[in-house]
């Protein structure tokens, strides 16, 4: 019994000092964290709806999407506006001149008329001179993801500032993944993304008019007299007219997370970070879904040739944790496409083919280019890789002939032989 009595005190001080030791943990215990810190950009509509006109060349500072016309790159300086380059002598490309568009990501070309984006708007420019662009049209307020504050002005976007702070866990933010700290200032973890804001084919080979080569990043594209645009939700369809006018024909809501459009043949690949969906546009003011290929969620760029689609899939900021890796896709039967095999990669992002040859943008890793002609052995047929640059996307313009922009620079590369890739010139990017 007095055993009995000893144990029973011995429990009650261990339960006792077991509360105290707690109370003394809450008041005190706390965590070290890192987060980015969004700070919101406003503006105004007069801010934003800028006389259109040309500048004196800039330097590349933070370059985004990449498109190439009739001896043009055009590049894409994210948020800003479009480097124009004349790459007449691919050894020496000569920037003439850039085209400042506030809000600017994407573009496309058909005869001599440049379509963008101008935050809400897209416009029409007329660059059969780029140095004196002509704005031809202006359709207003197509995206509708940007909104008027009272007393701030139009969101636009945020400004990124890594922050570091303790804090104590009595604090509502304590163990949380994403908060406001003060008024609309937002504080989020890495797996956040508060602003979400194609190596290329001839968009249409059979069309009697001449237009350009996009990215498989891209989220503009052209088909005959038609100009689709893919925002995060819904691809945009719009007729381009004969004075270069724009008539919005339609709105149709696609999925969430939609990042890339491909364009081959009739059909629209769109690639999102929940699949590759596929639409119809043999009657092109009218797009009709056929099917999608769901995957695990990632970024997802496209590029088709023939009955097959690549589709590079990574991880990331934006597209939570997925194994990286490139998804060979049969798509003989459009409407039920099937996976022939996936590869594994390092960090994949933009895509193009030429031939048998398949370049893969691997981000940090540089740039690949692998051995496609058995879909079953590309991972292990690595023909070469250019390792001291950072890829992005990268497109093909001639059977020898590659682009490829990263965030250290735009590169030319001489590709007749893909197992000795050999660099032509380069641009430096300024940051």
């Amino acid at each position: 019994m007095k055993s009995l009595k000893v144990t029973f005190q011995s429990a009650v001080v261990l339960i006792i000092t077991g509360f105290l030791l707690s109370s003394c943990l809450k008041d005190s215990c706390s965590e070290r964290r890192t987060f980015i810190q969004y700070n919101p950009i406003y503006t105004t509509l007069a801010d934003i709806r800028i006389n259109i006109q040309s500048e004196p060349p800039r330097e590349l500072v933070n370059p985004g999407k990449l498109y190439f016309y009739n001896n043009y790159i055009l590049v894409n300086e994210i948020r800003e506006g479009i480097h124009i380059i004349d790459n007449t002598d691919p050894k020496n490309p000569n920037n003439l001149a850039f085209i400042p568009i506030p809000g600017n990501v994407d573009m496309a070309v058909r005869n001599n008329t440049m379509f963008v984006d101008n935050y809400m708007d897209i416009l029409s420019i007329d660059i059969s001179d780029p140095f004196n662009p002509i704005l031809k049209h202006r359709v207003e307020d197509v995206y509708q993801q940007y909104n008027f504050i009272e007393g701030r002005g139009i969101l636009v976007g945020y400004n990124e500032t890594p922050i570091t702070t303790e804090l104590n866990c009595t604090d509502p933010n304590f163990n949380n993944g994403g908060f406001f700290l003060a008024e609309d200032v937002l504080w989020a973890g890495n797996e956040f993304d508060a602003a979400q804001g194609a190596g290329g084919v001839p968009v249409n080979t059979n069309a009697p008019t001449v237009s350009g080569i996009g990215g498989s990043l891209a989220r503009f594209t052209i088909y005959d007299e038609y100009l689709y645009v893919l925002d995060e939700t819904n691809l945009f369809t719009l007729k381009i007219e004969q004075d270069c006018t724009l008539d919005l024909l339609s709105e149709l809501y696609v999925n969430w997370g939609m990042e890339t459009i491909f364009p081959f043949r009739d059909k629209l690949f769109l690639g999102s970070q929940e699949g590759m969906f596929i639409y119809d546009i043999s009657n092109p003011s009218e797009p009709f879904y056929i099917s999608v290929f769901s995957h695990g969620r990632a970024c997802d760029p496209v590029f088709v040739d023939g009955d097959i689609a690549y589709v590079t899939l990574r991880d990331g900021t934006q597209c939570q944790t997925f194994s990286n890796q490139l998804d060979v896709i049969n798509i003989s039967d459009l409407f039920n496409p099937q996976l022939i095999i996936s590869h594994s990669m390092e960090n994949p992002h933009g895509l193009s083919k030429i031939n048998s040859d398949l370049y893969i943008c691997e981000g940090i890793h540089g740039l690949k280019v692998f051995d496609a002609s058995d879909d079953m052995k590309i991972g292990d047929r690595l023909l070469d890789h250019i390792k001291d640059v950072h890829a992005y996307d990268v497109i093909a313009i001639a059977e020898d002939h590659l682009l490829m922009i990263g965030k250290d620079g735009l590169y030319q590369y001489d590709v007749s032989d893909a197992d000795d890739i050999k660099e032509i010139s380069k641009i430096s990017v300024n940051r």
